[in-house]
């Protein structure tokens, strides 16, 4: 079924717009959540949410890009899942890789506060991801979106880890200077 379809059962308030919503975007927001939960059952628990968050945003709001939607609220609910989690106990999982793999290209939450409005920094990132060429584009969206691991990443493009780590490293470093450029950093 078409998004335009689907979007318009949530407007008419119909149960089949969850069933056709699972239905198609089911695995994708799993693998959204799975990749910050890495857990099967917290990764059901996202998805079961995100329907019933959609089914609530729906009457307000009449996305553009359902699969961005979707995903979206699926990543914001594993964060909070994770951050749950991880306040609990301490593990090895992507998100801090990731993070720290950031940290050198983008100002802390706290520079952004004080100096940068949020909505600025986000255009000055989406403008950047948006100039890069494509290849790169999924790569980057893929680990710092969706939080990919590296070898998730390298098997799903035909590359070598190696290559993904380079692409990464070189991506971070054209979105350093992007950013000071933008005095953003």
């Amino acid at each position: 079924m078409e998004d335009a379809a689907i979007v318009d059962l949530y407007w008419q308030r119909s149960d089949q717009a969850i069933s056709e919503t699972d239905h198609k975007y089911g695995r994708y927001c799993h693998a959204i959540a799975y990749n910050f939960v890495k857990n099967n059952e917290d990764a059901e628990e996202c998805v079961n949410d995100t329907w019933f968050r959609a089914w609530n945003l729906m009457p307000d709001k009449r996305p553009s890009i359902l699969s961005t939607f979707l995903g979206g609220i699926t990543r914001n609910l594993a964060i909070s899942v994770y951050r749950r989690e991880t306040s609990q106990k301490r593990g090895g999982s992507e998100i801090p890789v990731a993070l720290d793999e950031m940290s050198e290209c983008v100002p802390s939450d706290a520079d952004l506060e004080r100096n940068y409005e949020i909505k600025e920094f986000e255009e000055a990132i989406g403008m950047f991801v948006e100039a890069l060429p494509e290849v790169e584009q999924k790569v980057f969206v893929a680990r710092y979106w969706y939080l990919a691991p590296v070898s998730e990443i390298a098997e799903r493009m035909h590359f070598t880890q190696g290559k993904t780590k380079s692409m990464l490293f070189r991506i971070r470093n054209k979105l350093r200077i992007y950013m000071r450029e933008e005095g953003l950093c």
